[in-house]
């Protein structure tokens, strides 16, 4: 079975023809793109140069079983070109709320600042010129200075702004001039994914290449021994997830952080608890898009939630071709869009969670040296990578949050370029659509596509429905025999092995059995968010056990995925919070005086001018008995109860 895929433009119409001959990529790709796309002719350019192509795109070994099967012919001639229109934005203008009242805020900072302004010392003025800076950005003009001066931080910016450097040049500048007495970890940065671990542990060596600063990477599924060994060393800084971090925290020995100077946390709520008296750094907000992307919209019809698959292959093969991502909700999904691109004939990868990592990062390195055109992503890939050259990222459904749309559009228009993101939007997502077109500084584009082109396409990869599935099952036997060698090894290990050779097991700060019933109660908790009511509850159960789903089915799993983490997100949002060392970064509700209401007051301010009767007596009762009892008091005599003596009935 092979599949070939030619695209030629000739007045705004393309060709799609399928041959049989082995799968390879576009021959007549760069006479595209000297000519331009004639189905896209806006004027619109990127500011990046396309990257040379090189090297064929090879599946799995399980494809090569389904090279020889005769494949069908489909052609599909003068198909029209997508059409383009501008969403305008609904509802009356608000005033920008001013944000809320912070410690000590630093925003404002010197404009004509330069990295030589800074007072850096030379080993990382040469590592900036070496790396290419010529110019700080805004959050680092704001950050450095004020990190100089050894002040807690809590700085926002927008994705793209080069944050880890305006950390790291203050940390590193710091522990050149205060020499380390012992061999112990005196900075901690931890970040929520491994991926965004190791593109921080880059920067700071290259950032202290010409320095003696030593740096160590503990992420989740590296290597543990060469982690050990390296904790054990005592580097300088110490760059690491929370898994990896507690598990390094209970089992490597001589491994601890109570000389810890300084600490970079990615993870907000840690943040928000360990800042004493922070300054606040507002550059721009990390809800705003860049200011260079151009956001586009495909609307799906309510009775055509299956033409998704549809519409992102026509995307992928006539318009969009080349450092493309494209996010799906789930980790299926993206397997299933990574085996049906490849079938297309398409140079493609994938990364999520069912990876190891060194498959999730050899699928990156690649991308990044342009051996593949589209990446597949979860939203593993969503946050603080920086790929150089992503011109286009594609949304197969709309994300949980708004926040969450923000991070995946963030991969491209990074650092001052443009790019662009086409999100596909159904009816149950039109009201995050809304609240992000409100939020746009530049217009946003609706794209429709022809109807024609998607049946075209549908067909195509109803086709293709039986391919696919053959290579899931041969997948599925591989991943079994590998499971089964893993087990018989394991065993013969154990076998072998003798009682002083056995390592005692790793310790973590739960038990299995607590693990398992976490996991339980959670997954329970998704079914009953998502499916309220016994039929809908006995309609899951039934179509779970389906082998094969339908395209519309697909499509409404993903869409139900996203659904019930926005549900557990709002019912998290209603519970009590927490007193912080840091405020929330929610901005203050302002009144018009139009309409004549007082402001509310806070609970704080409540507590504070309540005199009721209620309020004073709830601060006049002093503690309560467990307080007395635990504080060794003496218990109150009297009180308002009677005795019992006044109800005996007299003779």
């Amino acid at each position: 079975m092979s599949v070939f895929l030619v695209g030629e433009e000739g007045d705004g119409y393309t060709h799609i023809s399928v041959r049989e001959q082995p799968i390879v990529l576009n021959k007549e790709r760069r006479a595209l793109k000297a000519r331009g796309n004639g189905d896209f002719s806006l004027d619109f350019e990127f500011g990046e140069t396309d990257g040379l192509e090189s090297g064929d795109w090879t599946m799995a070994s399980v494809m090569a079983q389904l090279k020889k099967r005769k494949f069908f012919m489909v052609i599909v001639h003068f198909l029209p070109i997508d059409t383009l229109r501008e969403k305008g934005k609904k509802g009356k203008k608000k005033a920008a709320a001013e944000p809320e009242a912070f410690f000590e805020d630093a925003s404002q900072y010197d404009e004509n600042l330069t990295f030589q302004d800074m007072n850096l010392s030379r080993p990382l003025l040469k590592a900036i010129t070496t790396m290419g800076f010529k110019q700080p950005t805004p959050v680092q003009k704001a950050c450095v200075p004020v990190g100089l001066l050894g002040k807690d931080i809590c700085a926002c910016a927008a994705t793209g702004t080069g944050k880890t450097a305006a950390f790291m040049l203050p940390v590193l500048e710091r522990l050149l001039y205060k020499p380390r007495e012992t061999q112990v970890t005196r900075v901690l940065v931890l970040v929520p994914t491994r991926e965004l671990g190791i593109q921080v542990h880059s920067v700071a060596r290259q950032l202290s290449q010409f320095t003696t600063i030593s740096t160590c990477l503990a992420v989740g599924g590296l290597d543990l021994k060469s982690q050990e060994a390296a904790l054990r060393a005592g580097p300088d800084i110490l760059i690491a997830t929370p898994g990896r971090l507690i598990d390094h925290l209970h089992n490597t020995p001589s491994f601890e952080l109570s000389q810890i100077e300084e600490a970079y946390l990615y993870v907000k709520d840690l943040a928000s608890v360990s800042l004493k008296q922070p300054v606040r750094i507002f550059v721009n907000s990390n809800t705003d898009v860049a200011p260079y992307l151009r956001q586009e919209f495909v609307r799906i019809r309510p009775a055509r939630e299956g033409d998704r698959e549809a519409i992102v292959a026509a995307l992928l093969t006539r318009t969009f071709q080349d450092h493309v991502m494209l996010f799906t909700q789930t980790k299926k999904q993206a397997h299933r869009m990574h085996i049906l691109l490849g079938l297309m004939g398409l140079k493609v990868g994938e990364l999520h969670g069912n990876l190891s990592q060194t498959q999730r990062l050899e699928s990156l390195r690649r991308f990044k040296d342009e051996q593949i055109d589209i990446l597949v992503a979860t939203d593993v890939a969503a946050r603080g990578l920086d790929i150089e050259g992503v011109k286009t990222v594609i949304n197969f459904t709309m994300p949980n949050t708004v926040k969450h749309y923000v991070h995946r559009v963030g991969r491209t228009a990074r650092a001052g370029k443009v790019g662009r993101s086409v999100s596909l939007v159904g009816e149950t997502e039109r009201k995050m659509l809304k609240e992000i077109v409100k939020k746009a500084k530049t217009p946003v584009k609706a794209r429709v596509l022809p109807q024609e082109v998607i049946l075209k396409f549908r067909d195509l990869i109803e086709k293709l429905e039986k391919d696919i599935y053959a290579v899931l099952r041969l997948e599925k036997e591989e991943k079994e025999m590998v499971h089964s060698e893993a087990q018989i090894n394991s065993a013969q290990k154990k076998l072998t092995q003798k009682e002083e050779e056995k390592q005692p097991a790793r310790g973590w700060f739960q038990t299995r059995e607590e693990r398992k019933k976490d996991r339980m109660n959670k997954a329970l908790q998704d079914f009953d968010l998502a499916l309220r009511g016994k039929k809908k509850r006995a309609q899951f159960l039934k179509d779970a056990k389906k082998k094969v789903m339908s395209a519309e089915e697909r499509a409404q799993f993903e869409i139900l995925k996203s659904q019930m983490y926005a549900e557990r997100l709002s019912k998290r949002n209603r519970k009590p919070k927490r007193a912080r060392a840091m405020p929330e970064d929610e901005p203050k509700k302002t009144v018009s005086k139009q309409n004549g209401k007082k402001p509310t007051k806070s609970v704080f301010d409540k507590e504070l001018t309540n005199v009721s009767k209620k309020a004073l007596k709830q601060y006049r009762a002093g503690p309560s008995f467990q307080d007395r009892k635990r504080l060794g008091m003496a218990n109150k005599k009297g009180g308002r109860f009677k005795s019992k003596a006044k109800y005996v009935k007299r003779k």
